[in-house]
């Protein structure tokens, strides 16, 4: 297969499942951005030759600039790593441990596509993709990114509301800190991901799946001070 994981761990001890996009998505999502690049090119065409005649073409030099070098940089930095082809397909572009990509980066591996897409149709940068495991290209490579699929609207769901309860047993200040860290990440989870990270507190809770999180949920709030 094309697209395969790569696995983050965040500081937090979290690990993140980075589904990396392969070549066939890509292309689609590029696809895509160049004919919105070229519908902006000629309503701007249509509306400045309209309006200042023959003048109009020194702005619509300066626009086909802005669309060819920033159009994907604006995108990717102000839209959390999607363009509107990587957006209707999935898709963003994210730092290489799973970050949000900055404006350097981004220029970066922008700039870099003039080397991708040598000697013609994008052969270095697809052969690129296909050589590396996580499908990056040259671009990527460089300015140390990764493009993955990433669901357009992803469904979380709010910590469960649970009364505070005292654990069983003593726990050390780092697992107070991991229980506290626990309930406060886990609305920005979905609820399989939660349960999955509540199992590994089964000896604490001595539960597993939705029970195990509403118990660390209760034991977070106790620690919390929340009755």
């Amino acid at each position: 297969m094309l697209d395969t994981y790569r696995q983050v761990v965040t500081p937090e001890g979290v690990a993140l499942h980075l589904r990396a996009a392969g070549p066939v998505p890509r292309a689609l999502a590029y696809a895509i951005d160049l004919a919105a690049r070229g519908a902006i090119y000629t309503a701007f065409l249509q509306a400045l030759v309209g309006l200042f005649g023959g003048a109009g073409y020194a702005l619509l030099m300066l626009i086909s600039f802005v669309l060819s070098w920033f159009y994907a940089v604006l995108f990717e930095v102000l839209m959390q790593g999607r363009t509107p082809g990587k957006w209707a397909l999935g898709l963003r572009v994210v730092a290489a441990d799973g970050a949000p990509v900055g404006w350097m980066a981004s220029f970066t591996r922008n700039l870099l596509r003039v080397v991708d897409a040598l000697p013609v149709g994008y052969a270095v940068g697809l052969t690129t993709c296909l050589i590396d495991p996580w499908g990056r290209r040259l671009g990527d490579m460089v300015a140390g990114t990764l493009v993955v699929h990433a669901p357009r609207q992803q469904i979380l769901h709010e910590a469960a509301v649970a009364p505070a309860i005292a654990p069983n047993q003593m726990l050390l200040q780092h697992e107070q800190a991991a229980v506290v860290a626990f309930a406060e990440r886990g609305p920005r989870l979905t609820a399989a991901r939660q349960a999955e990270l509540a199992d590994l507190a089964e000896p604490l809770v001595h539960a597993r799946g939705e029970t195990a999180v509403t118990r660390l949920y209760g034991i977070a709030n106790w620690l919390l001070g929340r009755r």
